[in-house]
């Protein structure tokens, strides 16, 4: 059975996700260490997991699988995902896929030296956009598809 597993933490798309779960049946676990407004629908199962570095992460990498959608902006849990056959995009749309996930590891790590490297360097992202979200959605009701035919 088709789930969605959104790392919960700064994402910006939680209501998103839920309207397009709500479309097609899907159960979605938000997971986080707290914090969050737990959300009342009932296809939705909010998670709280302990605080510690990448509890959230861990919990859904040991339960997504094949057939399942996850929603996450960290690369660590992508490449555990994409791995193990989920479905996993950013929050502006992109797609992780395996011929793209190593790539995106160097790079991250790469990023990570240049910052340790000289304490100035601050790597600034571009905001949220409408076009991201937009991109989300579509993306998301692209792979929600997909997960469920593959199911």
């Amino acid at each position: 059975m088709t789930s969605i597993y959104i790392d919960a933490d700064a994402c910006p798309v939680k209501d998103e996700t839920v309207r397009v779960a709500e479309r097609h049946g899907v159960k979605v676990f938000v997971v986080s260490n707290g914090g969050l407004r737990p959300n009342p629908h009932p296809l939705v199962e909010n998670v709280i997991v302990p605080d510690g570095p990448d509890i959230a992460d861990m919990w859904i990498a040991e339960r997504a699988v094949k057939g399942d959608v996850v929603i996450t902006g960290d690369i660590p849990l992508a490449a555990k995902t994409v791995e193990s056959g989920a479905r996993t995009i950013r929050h502006n749309g992109d797609m992780f896929t395996p011929s793209n996930i190593g790539n995106q590891l160097a790079t991250r790590d790469l990023m990570a030296d240049l910052r340790g490297a000289d304490p100035f360097f601050q790597g600034k992202g571009k905001p949220f956009s409408k076009v991201d979200r937009s991109n989300f959605l579509n993306a998301l009701e692209r792979e929600v598809l997909a997960a469920l035919r593959e199911a």
